[in-house]
């Protein structure tokens, strides 16, 4: 690090992994509505979108290498994710028949919290919020709550 750069503040790392999350969620998405591989979409969205300026808007910087791994880990583990999310979800109400963006959601929160670096009740708080920016309606965001909080206590019952 430069004498010149300052490390970041512990709200600028908080917004930077929030800004990383809903890129996630917006890319996992975006991979199932146009079928484009991994690789080809987290390129897209560091060249075209995280930190990108244009006219019309700026998009917010973001903790890149936490992106790319809740992606990664997101296409990597979508088996055993989708899985866990069918378990919480009502029986007539599998994931493949939810909302693509919930179901994007559940993905990379699930990714997240197989990985035991962020405690799940923070994963949950934060994915909650997220679902926000996409549903401002309260009901899916405390379906959303419901549904992290079962997958939480399954992939991190010590936790609870």
């Amino acid at each position: 690090m430069t004498a010149n750069k300052k490390s970041p503040t512990v709200e600028e790392k908080r917004a930077l992994r929030g800004a990383a999350r809903f890129y996630a969620v917006q890319a996992l998405f975006q991979m199932e509505a146009s079928d484009r591989g991994v690789d080809e979409t987290l390129r897209e969205f560091e060249a075209h979108r995280i930190g990108a300026e244009t006219e019309e808007e700026t998009w917010a910087e973001a903790d890149i290498n936490f992106f790319r791994r809740l992606v990664d880990a997101a296409v990597d583990r979508q088996g055993a994710i989708d899985q866990m999310t069918d378990r919480a979800l009502v029986a007539k109400w599998p994931i493949a028949r939810i909302d693509p963006t919930l179901r994007a959601l559940f993905r990379a929160a699930g990714a997240e919290l197989l990985n035991a670096q962020t405690p799940a009740r923070v994963v949950i708080s934060e994915f909650v919020a997220l679902a926000g920016a996409f549903f401002p309606e309260s009901r899916e965001q405390k379906f959303v709550n419901a549904v992290l909080d079962h997958m939480a206590h399954e992939a991190r019952a010590a936790e609870f």
